[in-house]
């Protein structure tokens, strides 16, 4: 079941040619973290069985370990009291480190992308409208100007 779901996501990911390079790689990046936090609950689990003072036990206790590992929230109700169970704690704060950056930094480019959008568009339409006036004077004074002509024509010619 997982490299079936794995496949899928991988080409969910990828396969979209409209989505913005930061978007794919924040959810590329969320899905690595959520294989290490699965993988690395299992990993440690292994890693602490029968070591003295191991409090991850169990996959649920290595699970909830590995989600506030990765967050870096680090309550310490649970740490890995073995070399290997460090080692495996370090793997999933790094790639949850990484992970949350790359979703925060994809939020404030599609923030700032919005605001550009808009601010371009704003632009446009003051290019428009300063285009329309622009225009409207330019008539106004060829309809004086052709004025003044005929006004000095009937003075030419009386």
């Amino acid at each position: 079941m997982l490299p079936g779901l794995w496949t899928r996501t991988v080409a969910l990911l990828l396969g979209r040619q409209g989505r913005s390079l930061h978007l794919r790689a924040a959810g590329g990046a969320t899905a690595v973290l959520v294989v290490v936090m699965l993988l690395g609950s299992y990993a440690v689990v292994a890693a602490e069985q029968g070591a003295r003072g191991a409090q991850i036990t169990s996959y649920p206790r290595a699970l909830w370990w590995s989600i506030e590992t990765a967050t870096t929230v680090g309550y310490g109700d649970f740490f890995p009291v073995t070399l290997w169970g460090r080692v495996i704690g370090s793997v999933v704060m790094v790639v949850g480190i990484t992970a949350y950056g790359m979703v925060t930094a994809a939020l404030a480019t599609w923030f700032v992308g919005r605001d550009e959008k808009r601010r371009h568009h704003l632009a446009g339409e003051a290019e428009d409208a300063a285009r329309a006036m622009r225009e409207e004077a330019t008539r106004a004074l060829h309809a004086r100007f052709d004025r003044l002509e005929r006004l000095l024509e009937d003075r030419g010619t009386s």
